[in-house]
């Protein structure tokens, strides 16, 4: 009943179910509805302890290193 299954015909299937996670994954990655979380996650390294991001102050002195 099943002998048109091999290995190839369910390796292809396979291959075909990945590539259409990968673009789902993509496209939901690169959705406008996104921009907001990732906007606010690339500023999750420089909160403070309080979870507040500090002011850009271009008045204050800085070092040169």
């Amino acid at each position: 009943m099943l002998d048109f299954l091999d290995s190839n015909l369910i390796r292809g299937a396979v291959l075909i179910l990945m590539m259409l996670a990968f673009l789902g994954i993509w496209a939901w990655a690169w959705s406008r509805n996104r921009k907001d979380d990732f906007q606010q996650a690339s500023v999750l390294p420089l909160e403070e302890d309080d979870g507040q991001v500090p002011q850009n102050d271009s008045e204050k002195e800085r070092t040169k290193e």
